[in-house]
């Protein structure tokens, strides 16, 4: 199979009507936090044993199309002994790998960030696709600030993300693009959507100059909406609204999925919004997720690191994801969150 091909067989399975793509790839410092809430410490065994919990719920293929797993996971067994990431191919989930290595501040650019781990890259894919995964991701953040993120940053940041894409399609893996604008602060959607529209217009841009095929990868944007701090929330459908307009600005139809991150949106939130992006008018990509928090926080208060939670987790993590690819049809709603779908 050529490289080409390859690509896109990829893609086909990640874009699939009613499905998105579980985010399962938290830091060792992030998923400490999680299980930090729960009264769980994290231990490598606690960690292969709530991953393999995931990747083992019964029918998570229903809904779930791929799954972002930390380098960690790559290598962890099931306790059959099955490879995790071969759990998640047997359900027809695709995986994946996060391979950036974290943000550090922006040198010339006060408080702004900027993502490494190109170093070495083509290698360690060579590596993980050997492992199993097909595709992979890149976060970088954007800070919104009255002088946040600065042109700087967003340059430096997008150019970043298209050397990342180049290298992966080059290896026959699927890119997902993750340009984040934080939520942090307190400012206005009318500033969020500003910024956002000035990130994905550097970053279509820098694509196109490292010449990174669209049809053969996904962006995974935040949602435009006011900060976490500001006084006045936003209804699902002005931040759809809002959302699309600037997609529609910067984004070419040439790309197959978008499949937004949660940002820490409640998973309500995060399901309510989606859905009202996919109650708009017809758009010229798919509109999907690839949640973290969102998908996974029921099953982690349900799971609260007890074996014989394992099925009250299971079933959590199955519920949110049925709900979310409700909302990828705009089906979703509101008194779904207490009843069957």
């Amino acid at each position: 199979m050529s490289t080409r091909d390859e690509l896109q067989a990829t893609i086909e399975q990640l874009v699939q009507k009613g499905k998105g793509i579980l985010a399962a790839d938290e830091s060792s410092p992030t998923i400490a936090k999680r299980f930090d809430s729960i009264g769980v410490e994290s231990t490598l065994e606690h960690r292969r044993q709530y991953r393999s919990l995931i990747l083992e719920t019964p029918n998570l293929g229903n809904f779930i199309s791929g799954i972002i797993l930390f380098e960690e996971t790559l290598g962890q067994q099931a306790d059959d002994g099955t490879a995790l990431p071969e759990l998640a191919a047997r359900q027809g989930v695709v995986p994946g790998i996060k391979v950036d290595k974290g943000k550090l501040a922006l040198p010339g650019s006060p408080g702004d960030e900027i993502t490494q781990g190109l170093d070495g890259l083509a290698e360690r894919l060579e590596g993980y696709k050997k492992q199993g995964a097909r595709f992979a991701k890149w976060r970088n953040v954007y800070h919104i600030s009255p002088s946040n993120p600065s042109p700087l940053a967003v340059e430096a940041n997008a150019e970043m993300l298209a050397r990342y894409a180049a290298i992966c399609q080059a290896q026959g893996i699927v890119p997902i693009v993750e340009p984040e604008v934080l939520m942090d602060g307190d400012h206005t959607i009318e500033r969020c959507a500003e910024v956002s529209e000035v990130v994905l217009h550097a970053l279509f841009h820098a694509l196109h100059r490292h010449r990174v095929v669209l049809e053969h990868t996904l962006l995974k944007p935040s949602m435009v909406t006011p900060g976490k701090d500001h006084p006045v929330p936003a209804e699902p459908v002005q931040v759809a609204e809002e959302t699309v307009r600037i997609l529609r600005r910067t984004v070419p139809a040439a790309l197959p999925s978008i499949n937004f991150l949660s940002g820490g949106q409640s998973p309500e939130e995060a399901t309510a919004n989606l859905n009202a992006m996919n109650c708009l008018s017809s758009q010229p990509w798919e509109l999907s997720f690839s949640y973290g928090r969102a998908l996974q926080q029921p099953a982690l208060k349900a799971w609260k690191g007890e074996p014989k939670n394992r099925p009250a987790a299971q079933a959590a993590l199955y519920r949110r994801a049925e709900l979310n690819g409700a909302a990828r049809l705009g089906r979703y709603q509101k008194a779904m969150e207490d009843s069957e779908v």
